[in-house]
């Protein structure tokens, strides 16, 4: 199938979000996170537009895709420019009480993962992944809806010789991150009984 890849703005947050939140419904740290299979499908979509409208469009590098000539949106990426990671403590707080207002009652054990996370990133400059997802779908599975998002900001990486990461949160998917040049760096386990994330460091023209 052919697509179409665009920067990602205001304009389809709510899209974006409810795709990525189907694609993360079964991964095992949102499962953690919202133990409750329904609960889970309300909180997700929230917790998403969140993330986005709070972290990720101000850079300008997140990115969706749909199939080629427009229409549904059937994935998309959450990227952080180098040094762009982390957000200042002003920010911070700004962003607190909609991301309390996203997870609820799951926000405790939110905030253990995105803790182990930080306590792990690496220091040297790179392009940070934070998200990537595609639609469950049957229509829009294995279609190369992800391999081209990947592409889209890897080939960016490598021509400006800049290295990526990314921790992938489904260990059943670091053979997939492993064809484009990732390589585990560490395993993160999530305190409190929570699950082992992958590390996954990127050299740029791997």
């Amino acid at each position: 199938m052919a697509h179409e890849i665009a920067v990602a703005d205001g304009g389809r947050v709510r899209e974006l979000s409810a795709v990525l939140a189907r694609a993360f419904h079964e991964d095992p740290v949102m499962a953690w996170i919202f133990p409750d299979s329904a609960g889970r499908r309300r909180a997700l979509p929230r917790l998403f537009s969140v993330m986005l409208r709070f972290q990720h469009l101000r850079h300008g590098a997140s990115e969706f895709i749909t199939p080629e000539g427009g229409g549904r949106i059937v994935g998309g990426t959450l990227w952080d420019p180098p040094g762009q990671w982390k957000q200042p403590f002003w920010r911070e707080l700004l962003a607190l009480p909609p991301y309390v207002w996203a997870s609820r009652t799951g926000t405790p054990r939110a905030i253990t993962v995105v803790n182990a996370m930080a306590a792990a990133h690496p220091a040297e400059p790179h392009w940070y992944l934070s998200i990537i997802g595609t639609d469950p779908d049957p229509r829009f599975r294995g279609t190369g809806g992800g391999t081209a998002l990947l592409r889209s900001r890897l080939d960016r990486c490598d021509r400006a010789d800049q290295p990526a990461y990314l921790e992938s949160t489904n260990l059943a998917n670091v053979p997939y991150y492993e064809r484009f040049g990732f390589t585990v760096v560490r395993e993160i386990t999530v305190p409190k009984g929570g699950p082992v994330v992958a590390a996954m460091w990127r050299k740029p023209g791997a």
